[in-house]
């Protein structure tokens, strides 16, 4: 099962532009054969019967559990093609699994070409888009510097991530709090996909500690002309948002101001929650344990581990309050290592069973571990858990 999972991992990490799942288990099942293919921002699924197809869409994470749930149980095949590879999973009916990846010259058969597939991007190369301008990634004709192309998908993808769920929305206008907002590259980006892309009324803040930056940020949003979006000095600890806020984003806020930035945006009934977590240091030093002592006898695995394990315990903690918690995947627009991005949507009160079990999880981790979680610490101090 194991060599399963990582075939499957190795072809959805590969970013393939088209899948086909064939070779049925039986006669008896719905689908004759399924093909999925990449639209741009988002994977189109088209399952086939005998004499009808029906279609739904999903991001790479959904295409993920798709294969991994329905291969063995309802095909014994798939096929892949990514932009340089041919990806071939056989499969047992014992399960048996027989992974075989081949280079490629051409394109991926009946699917879109590369060069086509850049204008399915929602930041399309020949717009003139300042903020990338300036970043370099962009000729001031709006064409993609060719060094730069990495960085252009990159933050491409982190739009996408916002725009599946912000699409299905419906709300014609958002308040957005960017906490930790930096040097606020992605902040004018995002700012630029709601009132360009995405065509909605949109109030941004965005808060950080460095007096100099929140100058230079404040003078690039006047000399974009971005009028409801401004910088603030500010500590996300306490913050008091002066309107209704529907979003928060919080990229690389460290250790457990990402904690703070997380409560806040659950005090305040957020509709929407992105964060990308970094230097998850609280648990790496509280971490301690008899019972699975291999966890922590390594250095290095420690920290991977409680870097993991507070991701982990903060989706648990967004559940229970009645978010829909994805942890995804992202590559730094630095090229550092891939972080964790949360997405978390606001749904509704979670059920008491579906709540308890939630919290039970985490209440065997931190006594297994001996760690108490500062989120968790923060959400207990306002209504006990």
């Amino acid at each position: 099962m194991s060599d399963f999972i990582e075939s499957i991992n190795k072809i959805t990490e590969s970013h393939p532009t088209k899948l086909v799942l064939s070779k049925p288990t039986g006669k008896e099942n719905q689908y004759k054969k399924v093909i999925i293919e990449d639209k741009g921002s988002f994977y189109q699924i088209a399952k086939y019967t005998d004499k009808q197809v029906f279609h739904e869409n999903g991001d790479l994470l959904v295409i993920r559990d798709y294969l991994s749930d329905c291969l063995i149980r309802d095909f014994l095949q798939l096929n892949a093609w990514s932009e340089h590879a041919e990806h071939q999973l056989l499969l047992s009916k014992k399960g048996t699994c027989t992974y075989k990846k081949k280079a490629v010259v051409s394109a991926s058969p009946k699917t879109v070409a590369a060069h086509n597939r850049r204008k399915n991007y929602l930041l399309e190369e020949g717009s003139p888009i300042p903020p990338l301008v300036d970043m370099g990634i962009f000729t001031q004709e709006g064409k993609v510097v060719r060094s730069m192309y990495d960085k252009f998908k990159q933050i491409n993808r982190f739009i996408e991530l916002i725009d599946d769920e912000v699409s299905k929305s419906g709300k014609e206008t958002w308040h957005i709090i960017d906490f930790g907002c930096g040097k606020s590259y992605l902040t004018f980006i995002m700012y630029y996909y709601f009132t360009e892309i995405r065509h909605v009324n949109v109030e941004m803040i965005g808060l950080d500690l460095k007096e100099d930056v929140i100058e230079k940020c404040n003078a690039a949003a006047r000399k974009y002309h971005y009028a409801n979006l401004r910088f603030e000095m500010g500590d996300i600890n306490g913050y008091k948002a002066p309107f209704d806020v529907d979003m928060v984003v919080t990229l690389h806020a460290c250790d457990t101001a990402t904690d703070y930035a997380l409560y806040n945006a659950i005090q305040w009934n957020a509709d929407l929650i992105f964060s990308v977590p970094c230097c998850q240091h609280e648990l790496n030093k509280q971490m301690h344990t008899d019972e699975l002592s291999l966890f922590t006898r390594y250095g290095i695995v420690q920290e991977r581990f409680a870097a993991l394990t507070t991701d982990a315990i903060r989706a648990n903690l967004l559940s229970a309050m009645g978010y829909r918690t994805q942890l995804l995947e992202f590559v730094d627009l630095s090229h550092t290592p891939k972080n964790i991005p949360i997405r978390a949507v606001k749904t509704s009160s979670r059920s008491k069973k579906q709540r308890e079990q939630y919290l039970a999880e985490i209440d065997r981790v931190t006594e297994l571990f001996h760690v108490t979680p500062t989120l968790q610490k923060l959400l207990n101090q306002c209504q006990p858990l």
